[in-house]
């Protein structure tokens, strides 16, 4: 268990870079959503980059802190965006589009705490209390951005990766998987309590923040 102020330091460091993390993901499938002819996230006035309009009271602020402060490690969600899926112009087809565009947000997102990441040490490196905040906020900001994508794209629905495959499988396969929907946080859920939901993400969080560090010359 991390020491309280140990917990209140990370929590202000991470505080920017999660927000903007998953307020991006969400406003980047109402985005999507609009293109591709549904405007509900836009009349419900979701199309917001105030991460206030985003904030879940669990996933945003409960499960977080509980996390640091019991495990030393973060992890949260905003409110899901709404999608009408049936107003669509291509339901099936644009499902896809509109689910793989939050993941493509926060891999976008990690590639800007690079490029950070990159001026910190350009400047000189961390050292001062000014560039040690950024530094280490940036480092978050490519971790929590890479995990986000990752995570997400697991093929479990209501998972982004679950949305992904449902509009690319046939239609039996899909019904199995709307069937197997109201069971997704669960198996989430399981997965994280057993301890398999880690390292099921970290090989592909590995060889992705490689690729987007690679790319800013890290």
């Amino acid at each position: 268990m991390m020491d309280f102020s140990g917990a209140i330091q990370t929590l202000s460091v991470a505080a920017i870079p999660i927000l903007f993390a998953i307020t991006l993901h969400e406003v980047a499938h109402g985005w999507a959503a609009k293109l591709r002819g549904d405007r509900t996230a836009e009349m419900l006035g979701r199309l917001s980059l105030n991460p206030i309009k985003h904030i879940d009271p669990v996933g945003t602020v409960a499960v977080p802190v509980l996390m640091v402060l019991t495990t030393g490690f973060m992890f949260g969600w905003a409110k899901p965006v709404p999608v009408a899926f049936n107003n669509l112009n291509n339901p099936k087809k644009d499902m896809v589009f509109v689910a793989f565009a939050g993941p493509v947000a926060n891999v976008v997102m990690a590639l800007f705490w690079a490029v950070i990441l990159k001026l910190v040490f350009v400047s000189g490196g961390a050292g001062g209390p000014v560039s040690d905040f950024i530094y280490q906020m940036a480092r978050i900001g490519i971790f929590f951005n890479v995990l986000l994508a990752v995570f997400n794209l697991l093929p479990i629905p209501p998972l982004d990766g679950g949305r992904v495959l449902r509009g690319l499988v046939n239609e039996s396969i899909g019904r199995v998987l709307d069937r197997l929907e109201p069971f997704g946080l669960i198996i989430v859920v399981g997965l994280l309590l057993l301890g398999w939901l880690f390292p099921l993400v970290q090989p592909a969080m590995d060889f992705l923040q490689r690729l987007i560090l690679a790319l800013v010359g890290l």
